[in-house]
């Protein structure tokens, strides 16, 4: 069974970039997939230490002990991986970089370089939602950059992005053209594995 995970990063659990994933989250379950979901603003995620432990070997842990600790096997065994998140301060929340940041400890380097990444090959959807009805001046542009350069650094494929203005907490609900845009990106995620 395809496995995906889903990664909230919004303080709201009825938020609007959470209403989004929610969509994707029923695309991807219609084609048959088991996903997971994870509300990072109810998780202990510490920021990384930047000790480089980790980045010594595919096998090294991070040595925090925290929430991530849950987070990393399910995210080497996943086929796939959605992250949702509202714009704050012109780029993702704080709860979502932190995950990010977080992530570095799937990677082992070599040189100066990376040799291998627990995300290499997987397919990744991207919600983001933001209040300013300009992608430039809301700030999404910046977070759309971030995604796109991380995940082709990593060898992971961004298989779709779902984006959208709204104000109040779970005002999306009712851009029925955006939810349907979530939910097929959902099933997009889940085609052909």
């Amino acid at each position: 069974m395809t496995s995906v995970i889903a990664i909230l990063g919004s303080p709201r659990r009825k938020g609007n970039s959470a209403t989004l994933a929610e969509n994707v989250i029923s695309g991807a379950k219609s084609m048959g997939a088991m996903v997971d979901t994870y509300f990072l603003h109810g998780m202990d995620i510490e920021p990384c230490d930047a000790c480089g432990i980790c980045r010594e070997d595919m096998n090294a842990e991070c040595v925090i002990n925290d929430d991530m600790q849950k987070l990393y096997p399910k995210l080497r065994q996943a086929d796939a991986l959605v992250i949702a998140s509202p714009i704050y301060w012109f780029t993702v929340s704080a709860q979502t970089k932190l995950f990010m940041d977080r992530c570095y400890a799937l990677g082992v380097s070599e040189g100066n370089g990376l040799k291998e990444y627990g995300l290499k090959g997987k397919r990744i959807g991207i919600v983001l939602a933001y209040g300013d009805s300009d992608l430039f001046n809301s700030g999404a542009v910046n977070a759309i950059r971030t995604f796109q350069d991380a995940f082709t650094y990593v060898g992971a494929t961004i298989v779709g992005m779902v984006y959208g203005s709204a104000s109040d907490p779970g005002e999306i609900a009712a851009n029925r053209e955006l939810t349907d845009k979530a939910f097929e990106l959902g099933r997009q995620l889940v085609e052909g594995l």
